[in-house]
């Protein structure tokens, strides 16, 4: 391709509104424009590297025995009636009439979709297992879109769907789908790693997230020093032992602690230690509220707590809903003389000898409070974020953290959407059973961006070569010199031929500016046909490593071999 035929809008400064290395160098490189908030256009060097992940996904999913096909993105709103999700997804489901008003939403996803299709389709246990994909758009009303292509309003995405008559069946599809995904990212360059998941508003069990390991991510990944273990932080169990004082219980006391509502506070005026009081939180979980205690220096896991009542959503009491069950605000809340709330505790909180909590009234704490004999807890468990430092769940070393973008999901379904939707099949005895479902997603746009997390450098991006836009950056200096562009022209004929794909930076431009250019659009090899072109002579660099290399057209092809080679 001539670089004077297509559209490379390359920017000097960084724009102001992006945060972000990949948000800033894809702008900044002429990959995207933005058109709304998180909506992009991806132009022509962008859509060619989108078209490398997305055929590195095919080969692997392809592999992994999933057949591609295509869903609508316009999709009935009677589909997620059916399921349930149509009114508990959130606003994140853009919804939308028709002309006769007929409820849509554009597809956030698929699992309606794709359980009516097969519904109707297969009735047999004969024609089971079954594994289906698509790489399609979808549309997420994110509150606030940021970082770019890494929390959009309308991204690429892969999602594939698998179903099956036994949990068997299921666990064998996710393991070749987990390793299609291991090789995915690993084709991709990507450091990652593969942690342990919730699934979230998708239902089902036993899920990975796949997290690109990088200081941007949103996630956070808590992984054992010494050992392959890793979660997200939100699905980590704590496998602490706590030790209880060995002090006497002292009567409880009710002292004044005006104005003083956060533990920190309360811990500093009471001369105590945060390990030493009780956090009470008020959460909505589903249709009830449930009063949540944790130690002082701990913080509540709502996923761990939704868990652990089989909800559906459990979110943080606001300060009316508190006033409204217990009758005080939220930073004087406590489990003493709590009425009519189901109270549900962490391990730590068992241990606690003469604690401090708060007593359910304005600016007064209660001191030398124990639990159990101060207040009854209906079930211990654990219910907070696992720290660094822990003991690692699995028994080996201790618990690190790290950044991640989340880049890709596996879900086991189960018959959360067959069973809803009536997807069942006739088994060996002629019995009708609901189908077993699975569920795989990648964010192909996001997977772009991230490996643009991993791979710049001050000058610009730097791509692996598997998903480089173009193998080779022909550049003639001056294109008003006859030798010069005699040559460059017919090394990008002979290039081209030998099947490289080659960008021929063919502009009327000043040579710095095309070499700024090049390094910020990142192509693995620039070629620069110059002063030396009546010799014969090129020069050669490396972008990963900077490395230069002066050679005779005739060895080219083979030094352009052998570098690739090393890359």
């Amino acid at each position: 391709m001539k670089q004077s035929m297509t559209l490379i809008p390359t920017l000097r400064e960084v724009p102001a509104d992006a945060e972000i290395k990949s948000h800033q160098l894809l702008l900044r490189a002429g990959y995207i424009r933005q058109n709304a908030s998180g909506v992009y256009s991806y132009l022509p060097l962008a859509r060619k590297v989108l078209q490398k992940v997305e055929q590195i996904i095919r080969e692997e999913m392809d592999q992994s025995g999933s057949v591609e096909l295509l869903m609508p993105a316009l999709q009935q709103s009677e589909l997620w009636q059916e399921s349930g999700r149509w009114y508990t997804y959130g606003p994140e489901l853009m919804r939308m009439r028709d002309r006769h008003d007929r409820e849509f939403a554009l597809g956030a996803t698929h699992e309606e979709v794709i359980t009516s299709l097969i519904r109707d389709e297969v009735k047999s246990y004969k024609r089971l297992p079954l594994s289906l994909y698509q790489i399609q758009t979808k549309f997420r009303d994110e509150k606030r879109p940021r970082f770019g292509l890494l929390r959009g309003r309308e991204f690429i995405m892969k999602d594939a769907y698998s179903f099956h008559s036994s949990h068997e069946s299921l666990d064998q599809t996710y393991q070749r789908v987990f390793q299609a995904y291991s090789n995915i990212f690993s084709r991709c360059g990507l450091d990652y790693r593969a942690v342990i998941a919730d699934s979230g508003a998708m239902g089902g069990k036993d899920t990975h997230e796949f997290m690109v390991l990088s200081d941007v991510g949103e996630d956070t990944i808590a992984y054992s020093d010494t050992s392959s273990y890793a979660a997200n932080i939100e699905m980590a169990p704590v496998v602490m032992e706590y030790e209880k004082k060995a002090e006497e219980a002292k009567e409880i006391e009710k002292v004044r602690t005006e104005n003083k509502k956060s533990i920190e506070e309360v811990a500093n005026f009471l001369e105590v230690d945060a390990k030493d009081c009780i956090k009470s939180m008020l959460f909505k979980v589903d249709d009830r509220y449930v009063l949540t205690l944790v130690r002082g220096d701990h913080e509540v896991n709502d996923i761990k707590l939704k868990n652990l009542l089989g909800a559906a959503t459990a979110e943080l009491a606001d300060a009316e809903e508190t006033k409204s069950v217990l009758g005080c605000a939220v930073g004087s809340l406590g489990p003493v003389q709590a009425k009519d709330v189901e109270i549900v505790a962490d391990h730590a909180v068992a241990a606690i000898v003469n604690g401090v909590c708060g007593a359910n009234e304005e600016n007064y704490h209660y001191m030398n409070v124990n639990p159990e004999r101060d207040f009854e807890v209906s079930q211990f468990a654990d219910l907070r974020f696992i720290l660094e430092g822990d003991p690692s769940p699995d028994g080996e070393g201790k618990i690190l953290f790290a950044k991640g973008i989340e880049v890709g999901h596996v879900f086991k379904l189960g018959t959360r959407y067959s069973e809803a939707m009536g997807a069942t099949y006739l088994d060996e005895n002629g019995r009708t059973q609901p189908m077993i479902m699975g569920c795989y997603g990648i964010g192909v746009s996001r997977t772009m961006a991230s490996v643009v997390e991993q791979f710049n450098d001050d000058k610009g991006l730097v791509w692996p070569t598997a998903l480089a836009p173009f193998d080779l950056h022909l550049i003639a200096v001056n294109m008003k010199d006859a030798s010069q562009a005699e040559l460059a022209e017919e090394l990008y004929a002979k290039l081209k031929a030998a099947r490289f794909d080659v960008l021929f930076d063919d502009r009327q431009e000043r040579p710095g500016v095309k070499f700024a250019d090049s390094d910020l659009i990142g192509m693995p090899i620039r070629i620069t046909v110059g002063k030396k072109a009546s010799e014969g002579i090129v020069e050669l660099k490396v972008r990963k490593t900077g490395d230069m290399h002066e050679v005779h057209v005739d060895e080219l092809q083979t030094k352009i071999e052998e570098i690739m080679k090393s890359l």
